[in-house]
């Protein structure tokens, strides 16, 4: 049996190549600045596959690496075949309006549906849900919302967080503090807000209100309040750990994405995002970029980072996927899918 890697989880969350782990991928992961893992459609095949795979990168480490996927359901849904078709959020808003008790159990039942196949899989974490509101702007935002209502988005974020937490799956907030306002995509471009902090009161209600592990910044600039994008923003950040209270894992977005280019070369970007108070930070599609990082990018130890990112773990085992079959909570869950109006 090869003995697994003692070492206390990075700052870096990384990407691989395909469906199963390269020479390059397994050296990458064991690096002491890597603490985790997000996987894509190009790394999926089967579900037989992914729960090799997830069981390959669980077995390199100790504590074990977390394994994130952006599986939020609508277009955002990177495993499918094998996995049930989530609906996109704004259907939920949609039922809200007419029905917000059989909107709210329609929420928990696709949280719980989501969190317990990605975790019969090996999969730990999904970032979701989205908390953006629509404001019919931000077509990259779109029907990912749940609704313009911040009411309508607190209740049923809350639902589907209930859902997650059954299934003993964190739950991770995005985008703080609002991406639904601004019609620039921020994977190519660099978005600008230019509300007020109190004009933006609607947008961080989720924030206030709803009890996160994680939360996402948007690559998204308020110069009304930084002039910097709020995942490189100390006093966005700030604000999210001192008056919102929130004491969970911050995530930088993708740090290869158009929206972060603004803080430098990738090396610029990682420290200005840690040095925010980010907690872990995303380079995805880019391996060029993280060799870079691997290399040139030396920061400070924070132990109580490498804390938060250890709590975001599953505690519970994980699901068998026969019994998941007649799991209660499960086909509760796909029942209230397959009533969902279309």
């Amino acid at each position: 049996m090869t003995r697994l890697i003692d070492l206390p989880l990075g700052s870096l969350m990384i990407d691989i190549a395909g469906t199963e782990l390269a020479t390059l991928d397994r050296e990458r992961l064991c690096h002491p600045l890597v603490g985790g893992v997000i996987l894509f459609s190009r790394n999926y095949a089967s579900p037989g596959q992914l729960a090799r795979l997830c069981a390959e990168i669980h077995g390199l480490r100790t504590p074990r690496l977390p394994i994130a996927v952006d599986h939020e359901g609508g277009r955002v849904q990177r495993f499918r075949d094998g996995f049930t078709q989530l609906p996109s959020m704004h259907r939920l808003g949609d039922l809200w309006d007419k029905d917000s008790a059989a909107a709210r159990k329609a929420a928990r039942g696709i949280g719980y549906v989501l969190a317990a196949e990605l975790r019969a899989r090996g999969v730990d974490l999904s970032f979701t849900p989205v908390l953006d509101l629509d404001y019919g702007r931000s077509a990259v935002i779109g029907e990912r919302a749940f609704h313009r209502d911040p009411a309508g988005v607190v209740d049923l974020a809350g639902a589907l967080i209930a859902g997650l937490h059954r299934a003993g799956m964190a739950a991770c907030g995005k985008h703080f503090p609002g991406h639904g306002y601004v019609a620039a995509d921020s994977h190519v471009a660099i978005p600008v807000d230019e509300r007020s902090l109190v004009d933006m009161a609607e947008d961080m209600a989720p924030y206030r209100q709803l009890k996160l592990d994680g939360v996402m910044p948007a690559h998204v600039i308020y110069p009304r309040v930084d002039s910097r994008p709020a995942g490189f923003s100390s006093l966005w950040l700030k604000m999210l750990r001192e008056e919102f209270k929130f004491d969970g894992v911050i995530f930088s977005d993708d740090l290869s994405m158009q929206g972060a280019s603004v803080a430098g070369g990738i090396v610029e970007r990682a420290e200005a995002a840690w040095q925010a108070g980010c907690d872990m930070l995303l380079v995805c599609n880019a391996p060029d970029h993280v060799g870079e990082l691997l290399e040139r990018w030396h920061p400070a130890s924070d132990p109580a980072k490498a804390r938060r990112i250890e709590r975001l773990l599953p505690l519970q085992a994980g699901w068998d996927l026969e019994k998941l079959q007649t799991d209660a909570d499960y086909q509760i869950g796909q029942r209230s899918i397959a009533a969902l109006p279309a």
